[in-house]
């Protein structure tokens, strides 16, 4: 069994799909980073001074100033602003995604077409299939 999981770890596509996941960790946080510091303050800002972060609906009944007072507090929060801002970053994860896949899939080579057949092959077939009937 040891020797199998050796097999299994050596092969191309288990270090490949490593690599990715290491990778994807990083491009997450690009992510999250460019969304809380780069995207949503210009939308907050158009809409108002709005922070999409500090959104949330208290379920405990207190008044908290911040989501962050009533975190701290341990209130029950359902905090939308922050699945806004997951959502946003989803949305870019994915499109980044789709674009990697579409510029992957142009570089695969395409399948060759058969090519039609010679004038010389479809005459040999034609040979064969008669030498066949004679049979």
């Amino acid at each position: 069994m040891l020797k199998e999981f050796k097999e299994f770890i050596n092969r191309g596509s288990v270090v490949d799909l490593a690599v990715g996941i290491i990778i994807g960790g990083a491009f997450t946080k690009i992510v999250s980073s460019l969304v809380d510091d780069i995207i949503m303050p210009p939308i907050g800002l158009v809409l108002g001074g709005i922070d999409f972060s500090a959104f949330y609906i208290n379920l405990s009944g207190v008044e908290y100033e911040s989501l962050v007072a009533a975190k701290k507090a341990g209130a029950a929060t359902i905090n939308y602003g922050l699945f806004i801002n997951a959502m946003i970053s989803f949305l870019i994860v994915a499109f980044a995604v789709f674009i990697l896949v579409k510029q992957v899939n142009r570089f695969r080579a395409a399948p060759a077409a058969k090519a039609a057949p010679t004038p010389t092959e479809v005459l040999l077939t034609e040979i064969r299939d008669a030498l066949k009937e004679k049979r």
